[in-house]
């Protein structure tokens, strides 16, 4: 489990692109404690650490989380956000988060306010039943709240100590997004439209 309070960035060292899984190589900010099988939140996702030499650890990726995520478009250089798995007494500072991706999204805009930026993400129509106004979602594995909300599209504001410790300084138009709706949301609409067709 994670809680969306991502500890600071790692860099991509190299992705070794095998038949059946990707191997990534990635330096960590912080390893100290840190073995083999333990779970890592890279960009959001949920990863398991299959080696650890020193600061750079390792990670296998299938297929079908390369296809759910934005993690097959990274190499050798790219920043990521990491966050180490939730300890028993860690303080729960955002909102519980299992790190599976539910879908991608699209950066539309970006609109620097003060020292701040506000982001407008796009994403796929039926993503936004699970989307409120003022509630939480999980970006590249950031907790962030809701802002606006359009037909098929969220707003999220991002205070300059967001930027400072993610790699969400540097996202840009057009950049995907990975995208995790906490999975109490999930249960509270899927037993609403469970129940709303037992009325029909």
């Amino acid at each position: 489990m994670f809680t969306g309070i991502v500890q600071g960035t790692g860099t991509v060292v190299s992705v070794t692109k095998g038949e059946a899984v990707w191997t990534f190589a990635i330096d960590l900010p912080d390893t100290n404690g840190l073995q083999r099988g333990a779970s890592v939140a890279v960009q959001g996702v949920c990863l398991t650490a299959t080696d650890i030499a020193g600061s750079c650890v390792h990670f296998d990726v299938i297929p079908e989380t390369l296809e759910r995520t934005t993690l097959s478009s990274l190499e050798a250089g790219s920043e990521v956000n990491i966050e180490r798995s939730l300890k028993m007494g860690d303080e729960l500072g955002g909102h519980l988060l299992s790190g599976h991706i539910m879908a991608t999204g699209i950066v539309e805009q970006r609109t620097a306010v003060g020292e701040g930026v506000d982001l407008k993400i796009g994403v796929p129509a039926e993503l936004m039943k699970y989307i409120s106004e003022k509630g939480y979602i999980a970006l590249n594995g950031a907790s962030l709240t809701v802002g606006t909300l359009t037909q098929q599209a969220f707003g999220v504001h991002l205070i300059p100590e967001t930027l400072r410790l993610t790699t969400f300084d540097s996202v840009q138009v057009g950049d995907g997004i990975n995208i995790e709706i906490d999975s109490m949301t999930q249960t509270v609409v899927a037993t609403v439209e469970r129940m709303l067709k037992q009325d029909e």
